[in-house]
């Protein structure tokens, strides 16, 4: 008997100002995701700015994601995330974790990605990561080969109990990394924000993995 697949990561673009969250199409697209199926969570990256200003961005989409039972995990910014009423933060590399996570930790949920051997991703989990992350781009837009991030993944899945979350790049991988049984599959805004490929990637996370 198979188990419940995965469930959905979402991850916004840079977000520059409240109003792209509060009245703009990144509003309504995000919205429609989130109401058309069961989300775990929103990554919720910030483009540059005073922590002012950043504050006012996630306290403008912070509603509309919990509301509909998704935590708000900021990418980076964990000093904001107590003053935001943020669900947690994601950070990457191991020192970014191990400085955050006595912050962050029982309270709230502390991630980690940017792991780019075996031993950094067992390291994380030592370290106190609530999830790992497999498979998104680095700063320079590059990232592993969809066979490499789908043997990470079971690698992970087969050994370790930390929740793991492998990053799509692509609706044509979802599928794929599904079937490696992550708990989570991250799908970044050129995915959730077109309704056909979001239609398609409820379909394939909801199916059970055998």
């Amino acid at each position: 008997m198979g188990t419940r697949g995965p469930r959905l990561y979402l991850v916004t673009p840079p977000v520059e100002s409240p109003d792209d969250v509060a009245q703009g199409p990144l509003a309504q697209a995000l919205a429609d995701a989130l109401n058309a199926t069961d989300i775990a969570a929103v990554l919720l990256r910030l483009a540059g700015g005073d922590e002012a200003a950043q504050l006012a961005r996630v306290k403008a989409l912070r509603i509309l994601v919990q509301s509909n039972g998704a935590a708000l995990i900021l990418d980076g910014h964990p000093d904001l995330v107590a003053a935001s009423e943020a669900d947690g933060a994601h950070m990457t590399g191991i020192t970014a974790l191990k400085a955050a996570a006595p912050k962050l930790r029982p309270a709230r949920i502390a991630g980690c990605g940017g792991l780019a051997t075996r031993d950094d991703a067992m390291i994380a989990g030592e370290s106190g990561a609530d999830y790992v992350m497999f498979g998104e781009p680095d700063a320079d837009g590059r990232r592993p080969s969809l066979e490499a991030v789908t043997e990470r993944v079971l690698w992970w899945t087969e050994i370790f109990e930390i929740p793991c979350v492998a990053f799509a790049a692509r609706l044509g991988e979802v599928e794929t990394l599904a079937q490696a049984n992550p708990e989570f599959v991250a799908v970044t805004d050129e995915i959730w924000r077109d309704p056909r490929s979001m239609r398609d990637a409820i379909g394939l996370t909801a199916e059970p993995v055998r």
